[in-house]
């Protein structure tokens, strides 16, 4: 029988199927962080349960913590709390974290993949929809709830149904000045935010094949965005390469058995998939969302779409709101919008390879007047120490960006690094939805290279200066 990627993995790992079809999956890894965790432990202590497998765990605080001035602690006082918590609640459990002065600190699905604590075909949860980055591994990754959660604290399984397989074939090549970025944005604006709804997608394809593996990292992250659980990429040498470089690599006793097996990670040639779509990597330009959903998204040298030009009734409204919140106009062009704030950062892009893509592009030029901030958020604290390395902090710096310690930072409204009310951001991370960074925030979803583009006119752009 010829079997998917997803198919392999899963049945690796199926241990029973329940009456309701759902299945105990085995969970191979746990990733914890400090909000979706507090009330999963409070479920351990109420009903008097243990952490099955404290080695299985990495947990790491990164939504709500400080990306400069760390010295002075947290300000806020739930975020504190929040973080306090988790630390008490791994000492008390005796799990392994970092603290914020720890290297290995960073964004959970940035340490995961650096430390190898994600390893080919591995099941992994998180309490965080984004889990789904680590499939870029062939790894089957997928976000959790907390009930889900403290499940997995307990028990090291998952009751949780199989989804379908869903094969996006890219051929071709990325042109030049367009990321893996601009492909996620251009797939979901194609299959629209649920057109991955109950399925597991994997990514194929020459195009798929050329990719670095923190390119293919940003593709099955933003999978989420297009409705699917997870997101995957077959096992290559790219993916051994990456892999066996680090710090928690198999053992030179198990290395060849692991390699083994995880050749085997890829779907087979005459493998089923419930559903199949193609694209062609070489027509796509640079894309920028315009609208409150990742699917409000064109290519950044074209228009602001025009509700009247749409047939469907709930979708013309939906476009009608998205222009009033983001205070734009129908058939505007891409160029003439605005910014206030640059965001280089986020589980999405903040790796070595997207800042220097960034750096490349505004090594020596300033931002533009316009721009009241502009901040550039490494990943992770392994991130920082390379990119100081190879001195792109100091170009940065020398453009007019803030360099800022590891953090999801300006994803989101949880910390310090927020959008003032009507503010309007080029953002390298992955939700443009209203409030999504700070309350009447207007977010416009980007890749690093059309970021640190637009800092320096000021503008919407994929024109250097």
């Amino acid at each position: 029988m010829n079997y998917t990627l997803y198919d392999k993995i899963w049945n690796e790992h199926s241990i029973l199927v329940n009456d309701d079809d759902s299945e105990l999956l085995y969970i191979d890894r746990h990733l914890v962080h400090e909000v979706t965790s507090p009330q999963a432990f409070d479920g351990l202590a109420i009903n008097n349960r243990k952490v099955w497998s404290k080695k299985s765990i990495c947990a790491v605080s990164d939504h709500n913590v400080p990306t400069r001035n760390r010295l002075n602690g947290i300000k806020d006082s739930i975020s504190k709390l929040q973080v306090d918590t988790l630390i008490d609640n791994c000492k008390k459990h005796k799990i392994n974290y970092f603290d914020l002065n720890d290297i290995n600190q960073g964004i959970v699905h940035v340490i995961g993949p650096e430390l190898g604590f994600t390893q080919p075909g591995m099941t992994l949860v998180c309490g965080d929809s984004h889990t789904s980055t680590h499939g870029a591994l062939a790894s089957l990754a997928f976000g959790v709830g907390t009930s889900d959660v403290e499940h997995v604290l307990a028990t090291q399984c998952i009751n949780v149904k199989k989804e379908k397989n869903f094969n996006i074939s890219v051929i071709n090549s990325l042109s030049n000045g367009v990321s893996s970025k601009d492909l996620i944005l251009y797939i979901i604006r194609e299959i629209g935010t649920s057109g991955g709804t109950g399925f597991t997608i994997e990514f194929s394809g020459d195009c798929i094949s050329k990719l670095s593996i923190e390119a293919r990292m940003t593709l099955c992250n933003m999978s989420i965005e297009g409705g699917a659980k997870s997101g995957l990429v077959a096992f290559d040498n790219k993916t051994l390469d990456y892999v066996i470089k680090t710090k928690n690599s198999p053992s030179k006793k198990y290395i060849d058995d692991a390699i083994k097996y995880w050749e085997t990670l890829h779907s087979d040639d005459s493998a089923d998939f419930d559903k199949s779509i193609e694209f062609d990597a070489s027509v796509i330009k640079p894309q920028v969302s315009w609208g409150t959903s990742p699917e409000m998204t064109v290519d950044i040298d074209g228009k602001v779409p025009d509700p009247n030009d749409i047939k469907d009734k709930n979708k013309k409204q939906s476009y009608i709101n998205a222009l009033k919140y983001m205070d734009l106009d129908a058939n505007q062009k891409i160029d003439s919008i605005e910014l206030d704030k640059i965001f280089i950062g986020s589980c999405t892009n903040s790796r070595i390879e997207d800042l220097r893509s960034a750096a490349l592009e505004v090594e020596g030029k300033r931002i533009s007047s316009r721009i009241k901030q502009a901040i550039v958020v490494p990943g992770s604290g392994h991130v920082k120490k390379q990119a100081e390395n190879e001195g792109l902090d100091i170009i940065f710096k020398k453009a007019g960006f803030e360099w800022r310690d590891p953090g999801c930072s300006m994803c989101l409204g949880m910390n310090d690094d927020n959008l003032n009310p009507y503010e309007r951001c080029a953002s390298t991370s992955n939700r443009n939805f209203e409030g999504r960074q700070g309350e009447r925030g207007r977010t416009h979803l980007v890749s690093p290279i059309i970021a640190a583009r637009s800092s320096i006119h000021g503008c919407l752009t994929s024109e250097k200066k």
